[in-house]
């Protein structure tokens, strides 16, 4: 791979690693604790990561528990979980903070499926703007002699094999991802 091609190689990586991210945040009918991973805790007047400010535990297939490391947070973590558009009411004790997960409707895992079909979309649209980026910069230098036609010709096709290789990646992870929410 030449060297011109690697920096938009990783440019795509980047593009798969945000989505893998995504789809991590997107609940699957069983307790995952990156679904947190968004939620900001008011901690003494600055916004923190939740799993920053406690430890997330998965007791139960459909269970989430925070223990806070300070108790004096449970009411922001309640307000920020709350506020979050994660659709789960809190339960606590005074000293930890659970989340039960309920069973998805199927309903629910259809529109969640479309969701994780759409956010496949927006990265393949990502990964091709990055090739068009590309294509453009090196017609921009061939035209300016600094590489040859067969170089440009070479540039492109490496492009389009590295374009093609990662949005097959990305209907991997869509379909994987897709599966795992329809599975009851």
């Amino acid at each position: 791979m030449s060297e011109k091609v690697t920096v938009y190689k990783e440019k795509m990586e980047k593009t798969i690693a945000t989505l893998e991210s995504e789809y991590a945040a997107i609940r699957a009918g069983r307790a995952n604790p990156h679904v947190l991973d968004r939620i900001m805790v008011d901690y003494y007047g600055v916004p923190t990561p939740l799993n920053q400010v406690g430890n997330i535990t998965v007791p139960e297939p459909r269970l989430l528990q925070i223990q806070p490391w300070d108790a004096s947070l449970i009411k922001a973590i309640e307000k920020a979980i709350n506020m979050s558009e994660l659709g789960i009411n809190p339960n606590t004790d005074g000293k930890v903070v659970r989340l039960v997960f309920p069973e998805l409707t199927e309903e629910r895992r259809v529109a969640l499926t479309k969701d994780v079909k759409k956010k496949g979309e927006e990265a393949k649209i990502a990964i091709r703007n990055i090739r068009r980026d590309a294509l453009d910069i090196f017609k921009k230098k061939e035209k300016a002699h600094e590489i040859t036609e067969d170089e440009l010709s070479d540039l492109t096709d490496e492009m389009q094999k590295i374009t093609d290789e990662h949005i097959a990646a990305i209907d991997k992870k869509a379909e994987i991802k897709s599966k795992d929410i329809l599975s009851v």
